[in-house]
């Protein structure tokens, strides 16, 4: 399919699901509708060309196809009528009447929340935000997550009908839950880019399609809440981190760690909106946690070499982080700037404190940055055993390989 189209047909998804749950309701059999109509889209508009009204075009379709269900169901017979107005007539399907185009709005942040729903668990609200806020198929979801396709089947239904037995409506939360909602709304999309960024799990180390879903998404909720510093916080910090993402791996899909990446490759493009946005969100907004990982980014990104790193200010940074929002990955990254400031066992003594948090307790990364501070120590033989126990935490093939050629790097006892 036409990479127009497919952007276009995206774009369209959750302005159209909207549409059609704010006119139906029937959450689960809307996004069903949904797409299929997406489908005749794809199959359609390459040959017969984009109608002048795609939305519309696509509502329609949609109508019919939601329309044709509910019609079948007896105890939702009120529906006849409507749908006795949408049945097509010879298989195509065109625009409506000028008369009846679908009101111009955009319904993307009343979906965004209800895949948030707080009713769904974060698999859940992650799965449930891309297929229908992302448009993207179950094929496409279970892919990206390395599951089989009929386990997040069965999870995005799951999802639909936890919703559907909250008595979800649709509409924007009441706004004294309306922060929480978004908070959680935040988190979905940072997580759908994380896993984008640097995969979980499998042969590759990045799932490109995953974080540009992530930064589109964002684009979009950022566009509907310009003035919201920590929407734009988020959006500055998916930028600033994924300009870098093209010397992150060698030809090899090896992993490049950050300190010995070449910075020519970064997307200056990227960077220099990334660090124009948290600039601006700085200076306008109440501060929050991810205007400042955005700010911790910037200064890596502005940085022309990794030794003219601003380690001090990364540090100060990371306090202020951790004031904002404490938790042990917070912490893992503020050692390794501590580290890099004032020496390896500054950082070390700060790592100590996470020996405890169950959280972190299977987690390779504690063992990986142990191990990093433990060679910058000096203290080979332990930072070898820290690189292969982290090696064997990880489920990431490429983040394996690296940490295993570290631990073998290092000279072995005589």
């Amino acid at each position: 399919m036409d990479g127009g189209i497919e952007d276009l047909l995206r774009e369209q998804a959750p302005q159209v699901l909207g549409a059609l749950v704010r006119r139906y309701g029937h959450f689960d059999a809307a996004e069903d509708a949904v797409q299929d109509a997406l489908l005749a889209a794809a199959v359609q508009w390459p040959d017969d060309g984009v109608p002048d009204n795609p939305r519309a075009w696509l509502i329609t379709v949609a109508s019919r196809r939601l329309t044709d269900q509910l019609r079948s169901e007896s105890a939702r017979r009120r529906r006849e009528e409507t749908a006795a107005a949408l049945t097509p007539s010879d298989g195509q399907f065109a625009a409506p009447p000028a008369d009846e185009q679908p009101p111009d709005t955009d319904d993307t942040l009343t979906l965004l929340f209800m895949c948030c729903h707080p009713a769904l668990s974060a698999p859940s609200q992650v799965a449930l935000t891309l297929r229908a806020v992302g448009g993207l198929t179950t094929t496409q979801i279970a892919r990206a997550f390395m599951v089989p396709e009929s386990t997040m089947g069965q999870r995005i239904s799951r999802a639909k009908q936890s919703i559907k037995t909250a008595g979800a409506r649709f509409d924007l939360p009441p706004e004294e839950d309306r922060a929480d909602r978004q908070r959680a709304v935040l988190h979905v999309l940072y997580l759908i880019f994380n896993e984008g960024y640097t995969a979980t799990s499998g042969a590759d180390l990045q799932r490109v399609e995953l974080a540009a879903e992530a930064i589109r998404l964002t684009r979009q909720v950022h566009r509907l809440l310009p003035g919201d510093g920590e929407i734009t916080g988020l959006l500055a910090l998916m930028l600033l981190t994924d300009a870098r993402r093209p010397a992150r791996t060698g030809d090899d899909g090896s992993l490049v760690p950050l300190a010995e990446q070449d910075r020519s490759r970064w997307d200056k493009a990227a960077i220099d909106e990334g660090v124009a946005l948290v600039t601006g969100a700085l200076e306008r907004a109440e501060l929050g946690p991810y205007q400042v990982q955005a700010a911790i980014a910037a200064v890596h990104d502005e940085a022309p070499a990794a030794d003219d790193t601003d380690w001090p200010q990364i540090v100060a940074l990371y306090e202020v982080l951790e004031r904002l929002s404490p938790n042990p990955m917070v912490t893992l990254n503020h050692a390794v700037a501590v580290a890099m400031a004032d020496g390896p066992q500054a950082g070390l003594a700060l790592l100590e404190t996470l020996s405890g948090d169950s959280r972190l307790a299977e987690h390779h990364r504690l063992e990986a940055v142990r191990a990093h501070l433990l060679e910058m120590a000096g203290d080979d033989d332990a930072a070898r055993a820290a690189y292969r126990l982290a090696a064997q935490r990880t489920t990431s093939l490429p983040e394996q390989r690296y940490l295993e050629d570290k631990a073998a790097r290092l000279t072995a006892p005589e």
